[in-house]
């Protein structure tokens, strides 16, 4: 016995939270590599980017309304459609806040942070007159419903394992572009060193608007992910934010590997605690925790080597 629990009964806890852990690190990921991508390689504090999140999420609610009223037909792939859609409208949204207002910005991270700030409570109060106050959800093809029974009492929702199959998918897709194609080539060029970039004839201002959007655009399909698991209301993205810049910060701001070790990290603990005390007792140890190991180590758990 442990507690008041058996051997058994212990162990399968351990692992249904784990597997809510995975969903709510699939989740994690997917924002905090579209944060990565724009804090760590741009340097700019988006305050904003649970707005973008919410606006994938809003897109994915208003196309599941339009294919179940007008064409029900193609409602079992819908998801994949809106999942596009969501990363269209998130990476032109990026586009235009980098060229209205970033772009101006660059190198005043404290000026980014209450620009961006005030960016999402504009949004924030978009969406509040555009969908309403109400929380919305979506309806999710009969074959996103149900559950994998792993065990007796484990069970996993398809929902879920679809959440992280596609985090999956995106990582893979965002280490290529970053570290094998030649625009992250010149992304990490321009990063190290702007002016030597655009000396040899990279068109830096391009490529700051392109590496926003690409970051905005797959917070919009982390949006089309959450409604899955939530339900999306115009302030919804406010709930995750912290955590996604914390997740970054752990990590290592410039590294996708401490990223994800990081999301996995915070988020099998946080997901663990809860089964055992409060959800606000288990963030505040959470965070705790994160803090006294960025007391010892600063710059996360992972660095990029840059030679000065």
């Amino acid at each position: 016995m442990i507690g008041d629990y058996t051997y058994s009964e212990f162990f399968s806890i351990l692992a249904m939270q784990g597997f809510a852990g995975l969903i709510l690190f699939s989740v994690f990921v997917l924002m905090a590599l579209g944060l990565a991508i724009i804090f760590g390689q741009m340097g700019v504090i988006n305050m904003a980017h649970g707005e973008f999140m919410i606006l994938g999420a809003y897109v994915t609610y208003l196309c599941s309304n339009f294919v179940s009223s007008y064409a029900p037909a193609l409602f079992p792939i819908y998801f994949f459609v809106a999942m596009v859609l969501a990363f269209m409208a998130s990476f032109a949204l990026g586009l235009l806040v980098e060229w209205a207002m970033i772009r101006h910005l660059y190198k005043r991270p404290l000026d980014t942070l209450l620009a961006t700030w005030g960016l999402s409570l504009v949004l924030q109060q978009l969406y509040r007159s555009v969908f309403g106050a109400r929380e919305v959800g979506v309806t999710l093809p009969d074959w996103l419903m149900g559950s994998v029974a792993l065990t007796d009492i484990v069970e996993v929702p398809i929902n879920g394992l679809f959440v992280m199959g596609l985090t999956l998918a995106i990582t893979v897709a965002v280490y290529f572009i970053m570290f094998r194609s030649g625009w992250g080539k010149r992304v990490r060029a321009v990063m190290q060193n702007r002016v030597m970039a655009g000396a040899v004839g990279i068109d830096t201002r391009k490529v700051d608007r392109m590496t926003f959007g690409l970051g905005c655009g797959i917070a919009g399909i982390a949006g089309a992910a959450f409604t899955m698991i939530g339900s999306t209301g115009p302030t919804a993205g406010q709930l995750y934010i912290v955590d996604t810049f914390l997740v970054v910060v752990f990590g290592g701001a410039a590294s996708l590997l401490g990223t994800i070790a990081s999301a996995f990290t915070i988020s099998q603990a946080q997901s663990t605690m809860e089964f055992f005390m409060s959800g606000s007792m288990a963030k505040v140890l959470t965070l705790l925790s994160v803090v006294i190991i960025l007391m010892l180590r600063p710059q996360g758990l992972f660095t990029l080597k840059i030679r000065q």
